[in-house]
């Protein structure tokens, strides 16, 4: 049996106006530049599986036998990338409706993709050391292959170590795209602005929260629960808030914080420090201190 309503085409038309203009007055809708799509989400996704790949080959991606097939994989998976990014890189510019021309953003794009080509050895360099901490920093580890193929701490800070180059590189959109991505994955939520120093681990890592302008030094390591935030942020003359402020914690080196304790504000962690479990911390600590609950 079929229906029919003979007064659709008087609402439809109607709901569709009305979800236009609070489109353009809300800023919820997007147009193109140059034609040009926003960064895809998908193609993204494949950026972060094709740099797990490079970076872990063997643990992601196809299975490798040998040198002489890894070499060959290796540069066809970068070639990839540097395709795939680039023309990423290059929307992200679009999307920003920046005053430079289109072959302005495509050269930049180019550039921008190249210099993180370059970066990847460096980077390779980090994740192994942060993988080294991740397994010495946790007895149920047995091996540093488990803690590639197993832990959600790899995952996010693989996705955060690229995203903060491209940050530095100061592509727009992409970075938080990839660690967006990443806190959906994991629980664990690292903005790409962060500097995070070496040899840095989270273990168990669901509701780690680490803010955009936290400074993090050497050989840390956070478990689950931990904020690294800000507090309420000052407002200008229109009562609008004050963006690109440092606001967030500085944790100096050789630092343990421990399940669910909260950081907040432009405070040092002095090297050394402990910081206990569920404590709520907005002062200064000292190196060397430890800061648990009264009982």
């Amino acid at each position: 049996m079929s229906m029919k309503n003979s007064g659709v085409t008087e609402f439809i038309p109607r709901v569709v106006d009305d979800l236009l203009n609070m489109g353009k007055n809300e800023k919820l809708l997007y147009c193109t530049a140059d034609g040009q799509q926003m960064p895809s989400g998908k193609i993204v996704s494949e950026i972060i599986e094709l740099v797990r790949t490079i970076i872990f080959p063997g643990y992601y991606g196809e299975p490798t036998r040998n040198d002489t097939t890894l070499s060959y994989r290796l540069g066809v998976n970068i070639e990839k990338l540097y395709t795939k990014l680039s023309s990423q890189i290059y929307a992200a510019y679009c999307f920003c409706h920046d005053q430079h021309t289109s072959d302005e953003r495509m050269k930049i794009a180019y550039d921008s993709a190249t210099a993180f080509v370059e970066y990847l050895p460096e980077l390779r360099r980090k994740m192994a050391m942060d993988v080294i901490a991740t397994y010495n920093g946790d007895p149920a580890a047995t091996c540093c292959g488990e803690v590639i193929s197993c832990y959600p701490t790899v995952k996010a800070v693989v996705n955060y170590r690229m995203a903060h180059k491209l940050y530095e590189l100061s592509v727009p959109l992409l970075p938080r795209m990839i660690t967006e991505q990443a806190h959906s994955e994991t629980g664990i939520d690292i903005h790409p602005g962060a500097c995070i120093g070496d040899y840095f681990s989270i273990d168990h890592g669901t509701g780690v929260v680490i803010g955009e302008t936290c400074v993090i030094g050497n050989n840390v390591k956070l478990y689950q629960g931990v904020t690294l935030g800000a507090k309420s942020f000052p407002l200008d003359e229109n009562g609008h808030p004050i963006k690109g402020i440092p606001r967030h914690p500085i944790i100096g080196n050789n630092v343990i914080v421990y399940s669910n304790a909260t950081v907040l504000g432009r405070v040092t962690v002095g090297d050394g420090a402990v910081i206990g479990g569920n404590v709520w911390v907005t002062e200064d600590v000292p190196c060397g201190v430890q800061v648990v609950q009264k009982k």
